[in-house]
């Protein structure tokens, strides 16, 4: 995949796998060499920024890769029923989701009056990502404030973090990952595109 990445970000991609005979030859079934979750942004398809082709890469794809039940099981079906042995959770360069998030807290800080946070305005901002009724504030929102708590200001940095996290929260909400993880079945690693470069990083937390 790394290979794949190289050739797209210095113009030499070959775009593999992608002619009727591969085509035909998939058809009754599928052997994925690996399953990435990444955000659903327009400017990030996995297949294309790691030069793969047909059957290459079993994807999911949300907004800043946020987490729901059927996210889940999609990993989980990935893990079991084709028995793909590599996790990838990939976040990238300016993501719109950390974005709008970071702008939404910063928003509730205004409106409640709070020029600069004081010891003791965790709780109101855990408080509000918590009980905002959109998935994204929830999850995004919580890796923002993990960041913010551990002094980290950059939206470089929050994007990390969140790639960071929703491995553990993978890992916490799932005990099929978490068996095979245990077991060695699976590899998990974080990744992070950046738009600038076309290159991918791998993150090590």
């Amino acid at each position: 995949m790394l290979a794949g990445n190289r050739r797209f970000f210095e113009g030499q991609a070959e775009h593999p796998w992608q002619d009727a005979e591969t085509r035909e030859s998939l058809i009754d079934a599928q052997s994925p060499d690996a399953v990435v979750l990444s955000c659903s942004d327009s400017r990030v398809p996995p297949e294309i920024i790691f030069d793969q082709g047909l059957g290459d890469l079993f994807t999911v794809r949300t907004a800043g890769q946020t987490l729901d039940p059927s996210v889940l099981a999609s990993l989980e079906f990935a893990i079991t029923e084709l028995k793909i042995s590599l996790l990838v959770v990939m976040g990238h360069e300016h993501c719109g989701a950390v974005t709008a998030c970071l702008r939404a807290i910063e928003d509730h800080r205004s409106e409640t009056g709070r020029t600069r946070i004081e010891p003791g305005d965790e709780a109101l901002d855990e408080t509000f990502v918590h009980d905002s009724p959109s998935p994204i504030v929830n999850q995004v929102g919580t890796s923002i404030l993990a960041a913010q708590e551990a002094g980290l200001e950059t939206t470089d940095e929050y994007e990390s973090v969140h790639i960071a996290r929703t491995i553990e929260v993978l890992v916490d909400r799932s005990e099929v990952i978490r068996q095979a993880v245990a077991e060695g079945r699976i590899m998990m690693v974080g990744a992070r595109y950046s738009l600038t470069s076309g290159k991918v990083q791998v993150l090590s937390f």
